[in-house]
């Protein structure tokens, strides 16, 4: 049995594609039913976001099963196969296992070191588990993904830098301030950077939140969201002195912040710092502010060269990483190859249990004076030789499952302990198949 994984994602389909395949939660549990179905398909788990639609399980004929998989994605989104074929990838083995990493750990990620995509695979393992597709295996391959992922989190430190320009704002706000717990923010527009940068504000727990937009039903419903204060647009000026932090998103065509805006309030705030953050395209803050002691401007470029400078540097850590994936395959994929020869060596340890019941069974007939702590201690001593005498064999065709040619090792040692080679049983056997023909 293989690990498979067929899908597509960002890299491989237009979102056009995509589109028709996302698996809404509605549909979500019969598709797994039925790709679960699947005669060739013993264990299953589909991740379906907005970048990518992919099923993981386990196989013991990956090529069929992508056939038939192919069929149900295809009835599903109204996508003929030959079309699907264009898009979707089957990985198997190694490979498969390899790719699943590269998910959780977001380095398969549209933004590397992104996290959404840690809770959203999470999810993906917790639904198959409700609906009981997934098992052994498939169990031990996602805990091992995850403790993955948090690995390379970890040490690498791939998600720590700031790759978009609301959260670079932020990155930036923290490295002026420090702590932002006793901080004003101001936000000026409502633009949707702008949001997500008094999104992040909020949710490290600055003091308050003023909102100003043109249009003030707007800035109230906002507001509300942060649980802050809504200010006419006319009126913003007179809460500058309260603001540490300001966040500039409208639609004007020329600056509405100046430098003389700021000129007379800097002895209102007692020379403590203003952050500004110009997030409009034009710039709505006039750069001369920057001029100005205690004042810090920064605008989309600036924030974007930050964003650029954090990729290139996720990328270096995602290289780290890489290599890290390459050990936990081979991990796993040792783990995988040892559990198939599970059943071969519990068939020998089976065997040996008999032999050591009969031999026990006629040495007790014959000793029937001993009492049940000799006899207890008899069968422990015997357990004990049985267990050295099986440790060796049971070592190396574990460590042969995981070379190559597997298959030859493991059938002999099968054949080995075969019940054809017991030639006394065999006997027996023949002998009273002679009584009943006389």
């Amino acid at each position: 049995m293989e690990i498979f994984a067929v899908g597509l994602n960002y890299k491989t389909a237009p979102v056009e594609v995509r589109e028709k395949l996302a698996i809404s939660e509605d549909n979500y549990p019969d598709i797994l039913d039925r790709i679960n179905r699947i005669p060739t398909v013993f264990e299953s788990c589909i991740l379906s976001t907005c970048n990518r639609v992919e099923i993981y399980g386990i196989s013991d004929n990956p090529e069929e099963s992508y056939s038939d998989i192919l069929k149900i994605l295809s009835s599903y989104s109204g996508l003929k196969v030959e079309e699907l074929k264009k898009h979707v990838f089957l990985y198997t083995d190694k490979d498969a296992i390899r790719h699943i990493f590269n998910v959780s750990s977001s380095l398969d990620s549209m933004v590397i070191g992104e996290p959404q995509i840690v809770c959203q695979f999470k999810d993906s393992f917790t639904k198959a588990r409700e609906l009981k597709t997934v098992k052994h295996v498939m169990t031990r391959l996602f805990d091992k993904a995850m403790n993955v992922s948090k690995k390379i989190r970890t040490s690498t430190g791939i998600s720590k830098r700031a790759v978009s320009i609301s959260y670079a704002a932020i990155e930036l706000a923290k490295k002026i301030f420090g702590d932002l717990t006793d901080k004003n923010v101001l936000l000026l527009g409502a633009g949707e950077m702008a949001e997500l940068a008094a999104r992040h504000l909020a949710s490290s727990g600055v003091k308050h939140i003023f909102v100003s937009n043109r249009t003030f039903e707007k800035a109230v419903q906002l507001a509300d969201e942060f649980g802050g204060s809504a200010i006419r647009f006319n009126k913003f000026f007179e809460f500058l002195p309260e603001a540490d932090i300001i966040i500039v998103s409208t639609g004007a065509k020329e600056p509405i912040l100046r430098k003389e805006h700021f000129k007379n309030i800097d002895k209102e705030r007692h020379g403590k710092p203003v952050f500004i953050i110009d997030i409009s395209v034009p710039r709505n803050v006039s750069d001369d502010v920057n001029e100005l002691e205690n004042v810090f401007l920064y605008n989309i470029d600036d924030l974007k060269m930050v964003v650029d400078r954090n990729l290139e540097e996720r990328k270096i850590a995602a290289e780290s990483a890489k290599i890290l994936i390459d050990e936990e395959v081979a991990k796993f994929d040792r783990w995988l190859k040892q559990l198939q020869v599970n059943p071969v060596i519990a068939k020998v340890r089976n065997y040996a249990d008999e032999i050591r019941e009969a031999q026990l069974e006629r040495l007790f007939r014959d000793m029937p004076y001993l009492n049940e702590k000799e006899r207890e201690n008899i069968d422990l001593a015997v357990r004990a030789i049985i267990n050295k005498i099986l440790h060796r064999p049971t070592m190396y065709i574990k460590d042969r499952a995981t070379k190559e040619n597997s298959e030859v090792y493991i059938n002999i040692f099968d054949e080995m302990f075969s019940s054809k080679w017991d030639l006394r049983r065999k006997l027996k056997s023949e002998k009273k198949g002679k009584k009943s023909e006389k």
